[in-house]
């Protein structure tokens, strides 16, 4: 049986409704929202009586999705640094293809959102930057020049 696709990137959140919009504004569509909780969700994840809140949002193509998740019980913890450097073992970002990336930055700044150092060019191919959301939630954004 062969790989099939990626199907989502899981962020715990704190503040769901933040992440969303963020998330919005970025330019994915929100394709549902609903509370989980239950001995099935108890036995995928490991962890004993969860009761959460979940947003799943996908990009324009349909290929791509990220799951949003709010910890109600048990609580949330912290594993790292909230705005660990890029070269903090562990998955950093996720990277987003973006059409107008002054646009993108415009309008994600609206919600927070901190450019990472700068936007550099990479020869005549890309403009690219790292950006910090809701939470220290780390986006790569790239715009294609060519």
């Amino acid at each position: 049986m062969a790989l099939q696709r990626m199907d989502n990137v899981l962020i715990v959140v704190e503040d769901l409704e933040a992440a969303k919009a963020f998330f919005i504004e970025l330019g994915m569509v929100l394709e549902g929202q609903m509370p989980i909780e239950g001995p099935w969700v108890d036995r995928v994840i490991g962890i004993e009586n969860t009761r959460a809140e979940i947003a799943t949002l996908r990009t324009p193509d349909g290929h791509g999705r990220v799951e949003l998740d709010k910890f109600h019980a048990p609580a949330a913890i912290r594993g790292e640094a909230k705005n660990a450097p890029v070269n903090t073992l562990g998955i950093r970002r996720i990277m987003f293809l973006v059409d107008d990336l002054d646009d993108v930055l415009r309008r994600l700044r609206a919600h927070g959102a901190e450019l990472v150092d700068e936007v550099a060019q990479y020869e005549d191919i890309y403009r690219l930057c790292y950006v910090r959301g809701p939470e220290g939630i780390l986006l790569g954004l790239a715009e294609q020049l060519r």
